[in-house]
């Protein structure tokens, strides 16, 4: 007879960590259930299936004591990002209501991830609210495990994206004096693996812990690190002292996606220098052989899917998760960087095969099926810059494959009748598809969808994609139709081909 796997309830599963912490437990074996006000945002996550889903707010006795029956370890992500006045004393009841009914299930332990409080200082409200919390929980008689910890690094983290879009949007720029704060940022992976290897602690653990990575450096270091990895640039920085944390909020606001009320907590956090002051647990839970995840190689990692010109999970819609330093669904919409977007969708009067044969051939001899001249004069220009241009053509005139030179193109994936992307080769400031996807309307005609998507790899590459989209959209709006109108020709010559010559 099999043992039932130890039951562990995530709490905050819709968040960035939460929602990397499910499968991380999935795949170390544990049971898991999960606390979601609303249940209906979990049902595209791709560990779904996998899980129980208790639906109610952890703020409710009865709700928090039903997530917790038969739970042997409790996970507790919640925190606030609010800047409302009287958030610090809910977030003190929300919390107080969960150790409560922790201590009354018999939970075994409770983890927290906290903020990686600096000792000395006037501390910011939110920093005050994650060490109150903190506090609570390890006075419930649960055996508390709380990992405290400073900037997580990767992709839709809250402060690795504000890092990421300041640093990839200004070239140049005038910085408050906190940006030379020391800061000892985490690697996600580290994170989960840490959270994970928590719920074994011994049971006379309950204590905080600060964890952080291998490397301790100001946010200006960070700015130009990041920089580096991603083969930008080096950043022209200016510090001035008069932006006060609230005009900060908003100048991020300004350049960045992150909206200005989540970034004013995070800037008000950032006054303060965040530098582990202990290594405990390393007793407990050891480093890895290869030792703790580098500044360099985790935004290496939330790059990856980029550098390696792999279209995202968000992106592509993708059937499998990525790493968790990777975009995830789930994460926010201004998450993984900046993404452009030029699609189009028609209704084809021709079965799907005929338009994959038409899509198959594309390119070469054949062809990109609008406005010659425009793509003849990007060429050129590609040209004239050092790139390959329309010279190389194709292999085949009539098929393609993976790994394929189609032009300024290479064929990337492709599904026969399904979906074919190719990722571009021409000289830009940025990462470049072009996505053809064949389905079926609810009609019952075959759909195409076409999608150019564009990621700028600089300040350059918005002013980029700004300048030439205009005549892109004119360009792929004709590409399409034509695309439509070769197909329904193709369909119409097999129909009327004798019998013989359809075989």
């Amino acid at each position: 007879m099999t043992a039932s796997p130890r039951l562990a309830l995530v709490t905050g599963a819709t968040g960035y960590v939460g929602g990397r912490l499910v499968p991380a437990l999935l795949g170390a074996g544990f049971g898991v259930r999960v606390l979601a006000r609303h249940p209906e945002r979990l049902r595209d996550r791709l560990w779904a299936s996998q899980v129980e889903v208790a639906a109610g707010n952890a703020g409710d006795p009865q709700a928090m004591a039903r997530a917790l029956d038969g739970v042997e370890t409790a996970y507790y992500l919640l925190h606030s990002l609010s800047t409302d006045l009287g958030f610090e004393a809910e977030e003190g009841r929300v919390a107080s209501v969960f150790a409560s009914a922790a201590a009354n299930a018999s939970v075994a332990r409770i983890v927290y991830l906290g903020g990686l409080i600096p000792t000395g200082a006037e501390l910011s409200p939110h920093l005050r609210s994650r060490a109150e919390v903190g506090q609570i929980l390890r006075a419930s008689g649960v055996p508390t495990a709380e990992l405290r910890a400073a900037v997580i690094l990767g992709s839709g983290s809250v402060s690795f994206e504000m890092l990421r879009y300041l640093t990839e949007r200004l070239p140049a720029m005038t910085t408050p004096k906190w940006v030379s704060t020391r800061i000892q940022p985490i690697a996600v992976r580290d994170v989960l693996r840490y959270l994970v290897a928590a719920a074994d602690l011994p049971p006379v653990v309950n204590r905080s812990f600060d964890i952080g990575g291998p490397e301790v450096m100001t946010y200006v270091q960070m700015m130009q690190r990041y920089a580096a990895v991603a083969g930008l640039r080096r950043r022209l920085i200016i510090k001035v002292p008069v932006l006060s944390p609230g005009l900060s909020s908003h100048w991020v606001g300004l350049v960045t996606p992150v909206p200005a009320s989540i970034a004013r907590p995070l800037v008000q956090s950032l006054r303060h220098e965040v530098v582990c002051s202990e290594h405990d647990i390393t007793h407990y839970i050891p480093d890895p052989p290869e030792g703790l995840i580098g500044f360099d190689d985790a935004v290496r990692r939330a790059l990856a899917r980029i550098k390696e010109a792999k279209v995202a999970t968000r992106w592509s819609e993708a059937s499998t998760p990525g790493a968790p330093s990777d975009p995830w669904p789930g994460d926010p919409a201004w998450a993984g960087g900046s993404l452009y977007r030029q699609t189009q969708d028609i209704s084809v009067d021709a079965p799907p095969e005929s338009v994959w044969s038409v899509l198959d051939g594309i390119g070469g001899e054949h062809g990109w099926y609008s406005v010659p001249v425009a793509w003849w004069l990007r060429g050129l220009a590609d040209r004239l810059l050092g790139g390959v241009g329309l010279r190389r053509g194709r292999r085949d005139p009539n098929r393609l494959a993976v790994g394929d030179a189609v032009d300024f193109w290479r064929v990337e994936e492709r599904i026969p009748g399904v979906l074919l992307r190719l990722r571009a080769e021409m000289r830009m400031p940025g990462w470049g598809w072009l996505e053809f996807r064949i389905g079926t309307t609810t009609g019952g005609r075959t759909r195409l969808q076409q999608r150019a998507i564009f990621h700028p790899r600089s300040l350059a590459g918005h002013f980029y994609w700004w300048a030439v989209a205009p005549f892109q959209a004119v360009v792929f709006r004709a590409m399409a139709r034509n695309l439509a109108a070769a197909a329904q020709a193709d369909a119409a010559r097999t129909e009327s081909a004798p019998p013989s010559r359809r075989l």
